[in-house]
């Protein structure tokens, strides 16, 4: 069954004289769709092209709902002659007309049109689409002197996908981390470490992608107790299609430091210079991540685990992650970068 459809998906998904075509699966009713349909981008042409796909595209589901899915934000794919990307999508409501890619909803092109949010505080507007997870966004909780570790990250895309002088890689990131010492009269935070970035995210092809810019972290204090670094770094990205939804992910990174180190001149002896993150992770399912790094002549770095796995298939839909950190090595708290310490702490995510 799932065969015709795609053939039949093929025709009706682009139009004929389109370059990249959109062939969606099947889903089996909307409740599955939910959960995210996976759409192929398959580039008839021949030459390599960036394209993330339509905006909008119909499908009727195996139960004969038809839908009007709605893509996922995500990187643009840059898709080889030939080959073919995945991008994915979710139903924003049952359909009554086919919103097609046309010279009206052109593929790969998102309006710039931001979003109405109502709610007790009032309206609220951003142009959604342009903000990305970059790090995870977590809460976690440990035993004694471990406390607890609060994470906020995201990374915002300030131009379009498809603005001149690929502008579109562009990349605006924050990330803030937080010791929050829970087991001391008033709970007071110990350390935060403020990290923006500037960094251009370049696809290469489906499953690379390489990253150049500027990351600036900051203990944010004055004076004598001001810790701050600055980087220059370059990174890269490959995934691999393990088979049966699970996926590894390797992330080699390397830099070199700029400016002055403050009050800390002796940093790059605990954070070194090259750095590796490797993730195996299921759809849907767990996901372990690793990161090291670390200085190879003075012997000293570290290393953070991240173990995750979705509440929504167990919990009713719920939108978080019971996710567990480790911690060992120098540096977790960028105040305590000559410290070396062994911490594991358990709590939830919003993203991994």
């Amino acid at each position: 069954m799932r065969a015709p459809f795609l053939t039949l998906a093929f025709v009706i998904a682009t139009p004929a004289d389109a370059q990249v075509r959109a062939v969606p699966e099947q889903p089996a009713s909307e409740k599955e769709a939910l959960r995210g349909v996976e759409v192929f981008l398959v580039n008839e042409g021949e030459a390599p092209v960036a394209d993330a796909g339509p905006r909008q595209i119909e499908v009727t589901a195996a139960d004969g709902t038809r839908l009007l899915l709605e893509r996922t934000p995500g990187p643009t794919r840059t898709i080889a002659p030939g080959g073919f990307a995945k991008a994915r999508y979710v139903p924003v409501g049952v359909a009554q007309v086919a919103v097609p890619p046309s010279e009206e909803h052109p593929a790969a092109k998102i309006p710039a049109e931001e979003a109405v949010v109502q709610s007790s505080t009032g309206a609220s507007s951003a142009f959604i689409d342009r903000f990305e997870p970059h790090e995870p966004i977590y809460g976690v909780f440990g035993a004694g002197e471990a406390g607890a570790k609060l994470q906020m990250s995201f990374a915002f895309r300030p131009f379009a996908e498809d603005a001149p002088l690929k502008l579109g890689n562009l990349r605006f990131a924050y990330t803030q981390t937080m010791f929050w010492a829970i087991d001391r009269p008033s709970g007071p935070f110990r350390a935060t470490t403020y990290s923006p970035e500037v960094y251009a995210d370049i696809p290469f092809d489906e499953n690379t992608r390489v990253a150049l810019g500027w990351r600036h972290d900051s203990n944010g204090r004055d004076g004598l107790d001001s810790i701050d670094v600055n980087r220059i770094f370059a990174r890269a990205e490959k995934s691999f299609d393990l088979g049966g939804d699970w996926r590894l992910d390797l992330a080699p990174q390397a830099w070199f430091y700029v400016g002055r180190t403050s009050t800390a001149p002796d940093v790059k002896d605990y954070f070194g210079y090259t750095g590796l993150t490797a993730a195996i992770q299921q759809k849907d399912g767990i996901k372990l991540s690793i990161t090291g790094r670390g200085n190879f002549e003075t012997r000293r770095g570290a290393a953070e685990l991240f173990v995750s796995y979705p509440l929504a298939p167990i919990g009713g839909g719920m939108g978080f992650y019971v996710f567990g950190q480790a911690f060992t090595g120098h540096g977790e708290a960028l105040d305590d970068y000559r410290l070396d310490t062994t911490r594991a702490r358990i709590g939830i995510a919003l993203t991994r």
